[in-house]
């Protein structure tokens, strides 16, 4: 238990982070602006993993026709309106929505790498390492 605390407070800081530096790079192009710090990007971060965690599997039902059709490129744009909804629920940052697609793209490189760090260190943990 005491684990999973710890996987969730990684990913939400890496989700905080990862809105933090896609609203940095996207400002310079005109698709996004904020005047927020980062306790304000803590909170989208914890309101982006309450969305992903509620929402996303929804949507993702929802849009799987468009997914299959689209041999899942159709992600992109779930991922930006996920990301989208939860830029929407916090003030003082705003989003265009080729801007949420495009934070949505940063956000789930970010989780890949989170992910992928995870597991390493889970299998890491499961094998144990033969001593000579």
């Amino acid at each position: 238990m005491k684990q999973q605390f710890g996987f969730f407070l990684l990913r939400w800081l890496a989700n905080s982070l990862a809105l933090w530096i896609a609203v940095r790079i996207l400002t310079t192009g005109d698709f996004a602006s904020s005047n927020a710090g980062f306790a304000t990007f803590l909170f989208a971060g914890a309101v982006l993993s309450l969305v992903n965690a509620i929402l996303r599997p929804i949507i993702v039902i929802l849009a799987l026709p468009a997914i299959l059709l689209t041999l899942g490129l159709f992600m992109l744009v779930v991922n930006g309106l996920v990301v989208g909804i939860a830029i929407a629920m916090v003030p003082s940052i705003k989003i265009t929505p080729i801007g949420a697609i495009l934070a949505g793209m940063i956000v789930s490189l970010a989780n890949y790498i989170i992910s992928g760090l995870l597991e390493k260190y889970r299998y890491s943990k499961e094998m144990p390492h033969a001593h000579k």
